[in-house]
């Protein structure tokens, strides 16, 4: 059983969760199910950066013995997201000659102009993460998916190339390897929530997917069933919750239950004069607080005004690629901050697309748990390591034996593990 064990860490700033699912035999041939999910509070992880070594590893360890009581069996590897907001996204091409006398494109061409095309500097103390194809081109015919067996004299190639800051990655692997366990994949969060969320159709139309995370906001966009970019934002819920308690000035606690219970992102059809009795949250979180009522739509002047700021910079990061307002399959949103209401209608407005709460697509399970916004990341994870092994992720139908190129990344972690 131990052997078909696939798990995927999560670690956020506020939680670390962690997805456990196990490869059977259906009828379908061998499928994933997921087994289990557990979560447990962080501590020594601030804004997606590791600050305190001890603290993760305890953190990790807590979540990995949670788990093991639950599947009843020992958890040896994971894939990891990485969610720090230091990362650099690059484009670049390459160019080689075909090999074959007879012009016919092989993988061994692939993959040299893959190697081509990342022939650039890297600054200094970063590491690359994944090395994702765009597209090709052969001999000037563009926009093609997958040369291999086609004809042709000169192999061109586009890749998105995502890199990590050096130091953070390796204080990061260092705390998950002080636990025993061994990292399978370090995957950026939003692509592996990709993974569990985006159906093909979305992928080939054009879509984003916005991770609103507790303290970092995380996004892919993908089009023509490629990433084309992705993000990484110092900022989320956290940041509204705040700017909620600095509003009401009342404890941190609280304003989370206020906006959680009572909050919108949508100030009109509220009315001026609407007040919460909020007496019984006072007292259900013990704050020593003569607070008694607010006003619900300053609450959602507050609420609103900090949502607005994080969509100018998703904004921004679409103008960057002459994407803004123009993904027909629109804005997908994954983690906990997507509970906030009427967040949807918000998005519409101020990003112009069409918009919606993620769901699991991709995977099957009957634990309603994981199908959580909060857990999709980790989910996402579990599919991303499952495809690993029978193919490339998310980028057409290149074979499966230049699969590292697109996360396994052995080499980033045979230097930044530590012996």
């Amino acid at each position: 059983m131990k052997d078909n064990i696939i798990a995927g860490l999560d670690i956020g700033s506020t939680e670390i969760r962690l997805v456990i699912g196990q490869k059977i035999n259906g009828l379908s041939g061998e499928e994933l199910q997921v087994i289990g999910a557990v979560a447990v509070p962080t501590s020594g992880v601030s804004r997606g950066v590791v600050n305190s070594i001890e603290e993760t590893t305890s953190s990790i360890s807590a979540c990995l013995e949670k788990a093991e009581r639950l599947v009843g069996t020992p958890i040896t590897s994971v894939s990891i997201s990485i969610n720090d907001p230091f990362i650099r996204c690059e484009r670049s091409k390459g160019v080689v000659a075909v090999s074959k006398s007879d012009g016919e494109i092989s993988e061994h061409d692939v993959e040299r102009a893959i190697e081509a095309a990342q022939a650039m500097s890297v600054p200094v103390n970063y590491e690359t993460i994944h090395v994702m194809p765009i597209k090709f081109a052969v001999d000037g015919q563009e926009d093609i998916k997958d040369p291999i067996g086609m004809s042709g004299i000169r192999l061109e190639v586009e890749i998105l190339i995502i890199q990590g800051l050096g130091s953070q990655l390796k204080n990061l692997t260092k705390a998950i390897h002080r636990t025993g366990l061994e990292i399978e994949n370090l995957v950026l969060s939003p692509l592996a929530a990709a993974e569990a969320v985006l159906s093909t159709k979305q992928k080939e139309l054009g879509v984003i997917l916005v991770n609103l995370g507790s303290s970092t906001t995380s996004l892919a966009v993908y089009e023509e069933r490629n990433l084309i970019h992705t993000a990484i934002l110092p900022f989320g819920a956290e940041h509204i919750t705040a700017d909620v308690a600095l509003g009401l000035r009342c404890p941190i606690n609280l304003a989370e239950r206020i906006k959680r219970e009572y909050g919108s992102t949508l100030r009109e059809g509220i009315d001026q004069e609407g007040e919460i009795d909020i007496r019984d949250l006072v007292r259900e979180e013990e704050v020593n607080d003569d607070i008694e009522t607010v006003s619900r739509k300053y609450i959602a002047q507050i609420i609103d005004a900090r949502v607005e700021e994080i969509f100018e910079k998703i904004d921004h990061e679409l103008k960057k690629i002459d994407r803004s307002g123009m993904l027909p399959a629109g804005v997908v949103f994954v983690g906990g901050g997507a509970y906030l209401e009427n967040l949807v209608e918000t998005a519409k407005r101020k990003l112009r697309l069409p918009a919606c709460v993620g769901t699991a697509r991709n995977i099957k399970t009957v634990i309603d748990r994981v199908t959580r916004p909060e857990f999709l990341t980790a989910l996402g994870l579990l599919v991303w390591a499952n495809r690993l092994e029978s193919g490339p992720i998310s980028n057409g139908n290149i074979k499966k034996n230049i699969g590292n190129l697109f996360g396994k990344a052995k080499g980033l972690l045979q230097k930044i593990i530590p012996k």
